[in-house]
C-alpha cells in the first residue's frame, strides 16, 4: 500500500497539477479566453451553458464537501495527505466552474438561487446520500461514492464536454482539461486504495455492493435527464446558419457530436461509463449491481 500510495503524495501533486498543467492558468483556462460570442448572444445557447455549468458546481460541492469530511476517518496517514490534495482540487473546481457562471451572465447575488432553481434533483438526492455515508466517518462507503461513483461517472462526461467544446469554445475545453486531470488521479486513488481494503474487510462487499446500485441510479438519472434540454440538433442548424457559423465536426466514442439526438447522446455515454465502471468495480473485487431503469 506504502508504494502505491507514494504517488499520490503532496509532493507528486505539486509537480503535476499546481507546477504542471495548471501553470500559467487563471481559472482553469489561457488568459484572456473568454466564452464565444455565439453562445454570448444566443439566449437558448446561453442559457443550456448556465444550467450544465450549474451541475458541475452542484457535484463538484459534494465532492468538496465529501473529501474535507474523510480526512479524518482515512485509516492512515498517506490516505489523510492525499485526501487534503484532493480536497483543494475540488475546492478548485467549485471556484472555476462558479467563475464560469459569472462569466455567463449569472450576477454574484443570484448564484445560490440559481444553483438552487436549475440543480438536478437527482443529483441533490446523489449527495444527500454520499455525505450521509461521510457524517458517520464511513471511509470506504465514502471513497466509493466519490471516487469510484460520482467521480468515476463524470469523468467521461468531462471528457465528452472537452471533445464537444475544443474547437468551439478553448476556454471551456482548457478548464475541462485540467479537471479531467485532476479527476484521473482521485479515481485511480480511489480504485486502488477501495481494492486494498475489500481484500482486507470483505464483509463490506454486499455493503458497498448495495452502495453502488443506489448511487448510480441518480447518477444515470441526472445524465439523462440533462440530455432532454437545450436546443435539438436542427435548432442548432438553424442557429448557426443565423450567423453563418460552421458546425463542429467533433466527435466522440463514433459519434459527430452536433448531429446526434438527446437520445444517441444518452446511449452512447451511458454505454460508455457502464462499461468503463464494469470494468472499475471487478478491478476492485466489486459485483456490478444493476440499478432500477432512472
Amino acid at each position: 500500500m506504502t508504494d502505491f500510495l507514494k504517488g499520490y503524495d503532496i509532493q507528486h501533486w505539486l509537480e503535476s497539477a499546481a507546477q504542471g498543467y495548471l501553470e500559467n492558468t487563471e481559472y482553469g483556462h489561457l488568459a484572456g479566453e473568454r466564452e464565444p460570442d455565439l453562445l454570448m448572444e444566443e439566449d437558448a445557447l446561453r442559457e443550456q451553458s448556465i444550467d450544465t455549468t450549474v451541475q458541475l458546481v452542484m457535484g463538484e460541492r459534494c465532492a468538496l464537501a465529501a473529501s474535507s469530511g474523510l480526512i479524518n476517518a482515512a485509516p492512515d496517514e498517506a490516505s489523510k495527505r492525499f485526501l487534503a490534495t484532493q480536497t483543494l482540487d475540488e475546492a478548485r473546481h467549485v471556484e472555476i466552474f462558479t467563475q464560469r457562471l459569472y462569466d455567463l451572465g449569472v450576477k454574484p447575488k443570484e448564484l445560490e438561487d440559481v444553483l438552487k432553481d436549475r440543480a438536478n434533483p437527482h443529483l441533490v438526492r446523489f449527495a444527500e446520500a454520499l455525505l450521509e455515508k461521510v457524517d458517520k466517518k464511513d471511509f470506504v462507503a465514502g471513497v466509493v461514492g466519490q471516487n469510484i461513483v460520482l467521480e468515476g461517472m463524470a469523468f467521461r462526461v468531462f471528457e465528452m464536454l472537452h471533445q464537444a467544446n475544443g474547437e468551439a469554445n478553448p476556454k471551456f475545453a482548457h478548464i475541462l482539461s485540467g479537471t479531467i486531470a485532476d479527476e484521473r488521479r482521485h479515481v485511480g486513488f480511489g480504485e486502488n486504495r477501495i481494492g486494498s481494503l475489500i481484500r482486507e474487510h470483505p464483509e463490506r462487499k454486499a455493503d458497498v455492493e448495495k452502495l453502488q446500485k443506489e448511487m448510480s441510479y441518480h447518477m444515470l438519472a441526472t445524465f439523462g435527464s440533462q440530455f432532454t434540454k437545450g436546443p435539438s440538433p436542427k435548432q442548432m442548424e438553424e442557429i448557426m446558419a443565423d450567423h453563418g457559423a460552421k458546425r463542429t465536426d467533433a466527435e466522440w466514442q463514433g459519434v459527430k457530436l452536433a448531429e446526434a439526438s438527446p437520445e444517441e447522446l444518452e446511449a452512447v455515454l451511458s454505454d460508455t461509463i457502464l462499461k468503463e465502471f464494469k470494468l472499475r468495480l471487478e478491478r476492485i473485487g466489486i459485483e456490478y449491481q444493476t440499478p432500477a431503469r432512472p
